[in-house]
């Protein structure tokens, strides 16, 4: 059976004090916080109150902490791990996704990011009252769907400056992970991926309005019209003018 609990686990009594705070203080202030400077000790303690949420230091002096979460999640398939390291690794970060783990954070503790990262996985005893379970069911799937979520941080987010750092951030994943998963999962790379979405909003644009090029260019993410001009004739082999153009003929040959 699983309780609405949290386990912390931390060598730094000063981190698990932190974490305490920072969940007293916001909507998770209902938990019951189990907390232990060593893996054995966590062990016990997770055996017997089966926490809903884990959030450990993967540095631990007595046990492999990658080894120690996969136990957790073997004892309760349901139970979310999230990690708090100082290791920026790609490789243990990649260790800790193929762990199953839910999320990685890098120290020093970052309170925003960590309730972020709670928020998101929606974890349904976490919360007081009852919520929906489609919905409960839906977030939890995107969060175990990085690409997928990341898609859909994509396409609201396209008008604006976009990297593939903040992206990644989004769905708690490293740059390079990120970057991997996704073109294996999509077979095209997020750069060119994200320049083709900008593209097809942009045919929309010069399409279904009279907007001049530089306003186009801008809604759509292209940082100005010339370079917006280039692309678009690279990727079209037409220019956005053109490209109107063409379209408003064949508008009028079918009207």
């Amino acid at each position: 059976m699983y309780m609405a609990g949290l386990l912390i686990l931390d060598y730094e009594k000063i981190i698990r004090q932190e974490i305490k705070l920072i969940f007293k203080e916001s909507q998770y202030n209902h938990l019951s916080i189990y907390e232990s400077d060593s893996g054995k000790s966590a062990l016990s303690i997770f055996q017997q109150k089966k926490p809903s949420l884990v959030i450990m230091d993967l540095s631990l002096p007595d046990v492999d902490g990658i080894q120690l979460g996969k136990e957790f999640i073997k004892i309760s398939p349901k139970v979310s791990v999230i990690v708090l390291s100082q290791l920026t690794m790609f490789e243990m970060v990649e260790s800790s996704i193929n762990a199953g783990f839910s999320g990685y954070l890098i120290k020093p503790l970052s309170k925003v990011k960590l309730l972020s990262i709670v928020d998101r996985l929606q974890i349904p005893d976490l919360f007081q009252h009852s919520t929906d379970t489609s919905k409960e069911s839906e977030s939890v799937d995107a969060a175990k769907q990085p690409v997928k979520h990341a898609l859909e941080f994509i396409h609201n987010k396209y008008q604006d400056e976009l990297t593939l750092h903040e992206v990644a951030n989004y769905v708690y994943l490293s740059d390079c992970y990120f970057s991997r998963l996704f073109k294996a999962e999509m077979k095209i790379s997020f750069i060119e991926y994200l320049k083709k979405y900008r593209l097809n909003q942009a045919k929309r644009l010069l399409k279904m309005t009279s907007f001049p090029i530089e306003v186009i260019a801008n809604n759509t993410g292209f940082a100005n019209a010339s370079y917006f001009t280039t692309t678009f004739k690279r990727m079209e082999g037409k220019t956005p003018t053109e490209y109107r153009g063409d379209f408003v003929k064949l508008f009028d040959k079918t009207h």
